[in-house]
């Protein structure tokens, strides 16, 4: 059964997915600059919210997508979710060293050593822009979602996997390799996206289209 509750909490959990990404670049990108103490915790705490947020956001997509093709909606799903799980990890361990640094201090001698639950962001970039290609075309493919969102997911689909390699190539943040995917899916494509995402849910409940 599909419920048009759940499309409206996952319209909001869009909605405020794309809120906390933008944030989340401003934190990473313009606010660490000049505070980096601050930048971090603010960082960690959108990126640990992203996660939650999403999750909620790709088991509704999963309901639209399903009748276009359900192999490829689940896939997407167990994708997507475990994304959102594993940036939700990483924004909360994050948040914790940011809150008590004194924790990270033995750390920080390895702190160029990948993450063992994300190297590189393979799960928060790599596996969520796999997860959005998929996502992406479904849309395209049906009509349960407006098609321009297809054409706006690739587009960040693609992004987040080009951050992926450059971030597993080019270890320097600093890099424009990984700065202008960065800025541009942070600042504009994912949060048009989400929000785009969260109106079409709210306006569509999935009872409708049963």
């Amino acid at each position: 059964m599909k419920s048009a509750a759940f499309d409206r909490f996952a319209g909001w959990c869009a909605i405020l997915t794309g809120l906390a990404g933008f944030l989340y670049a401003v934190a990473f990108i313009v606010v660490a600059r000049s505070d980096p103490a601050l930048g971090g915790l603010l960082s960690a705490l959108f990126l640990t919210l992203i996660g939650l947020f999403s999750s909620a956001v790709m088991i509704a997509l999963y309901n639209r997508l399903r009748e276009t093709d359900q192999y490829f909606a689940l896939w997407a799903l167990l994708l997507g979710v475990v994304s959102a799980l594993a940036t939700a990890a990483h924004g909360g361990y994050d948040l914790a060293n940011a809150i008590h640094p004194s924790s990270v201090v033995v750390a920080s001698a390895a702190a160029d050593v990948p993450s063992q639950i994300d190297p590189r962001g393979l799960l928060t970039f790599g596996v969520a822009g796999i997860a959005l290609l998929v996502v992406a075309w479904l849309i395209r493919c049906g009509g349960a979602l407006p098609r321009g969102l297809g054409l706006l997911g690739y587009l960040s689909s693609v992004l987040l996997i080009i951050l992926y390699v450059a971030r597993l190539i080019v270890l320097s943040p600093a890099s424009l390799v990984i700065l202008v995917p960065a800025v541009v899916n942070g600042f504009v494509v994912t949060p048009i996206w989400y929000v785009w995402l969260g109106l079409a849910l709210l306006r569509r409940p999935a009872t409708d289209l049963a």
